[in-house]
């Protein structure tokens, strides 16, 4: 993976979000755990999967904010269907989007 590796915060976070076991009831202590933090990390991290695959198929996007646009998006969608699937609110999504964009912007920054 070219910007982020399963060792990065962002997999790290990605791994601990993905062995939280959907069903489970949310605590104060789970809410605590899975903070915006560790979700924009995992967010940052699947959208950096899924715009590499995509660059992969559709080569390389013509500037610097189109492929921001693009990372927006992906993490955007990953974020809404963990916050559903965790039982967060409103807050936690948006904290979430924006932490995760940040990390994105200054990753893909590297790129152009």
């Amino acid at each position: 993976m070219g910007w982020f590796d399963r060792d990065s915060d962002e997999g790290r976070a990605h791994k601990e979000l993905e062995n939280f076991e959907v069903g489970t009831e949310v605590t104060e202590e789970h809410k605590a755990k899975f903070s915006h933090q560790v979700i924009g990390g995992a967010a940052a991290y699947e959208a950096m999967k899924a715009y590499e695959e995509h660059q992969a198929k559709n080569g390389k996007p013509d500037n610097h904010a189109q492929a921001k646009e693009i990372l927006a998006g992906l993490a955007g969608a990953f974020i809404d269907r963990e916050i559903e699937s965790k039982g967060l609110d409103f807050v936690d999504r948006e904290k979430a989007k924006y932490h995760a964009r940040k990390q994105l912007e200054e990753a893909s920054a590297q790129d152009f």
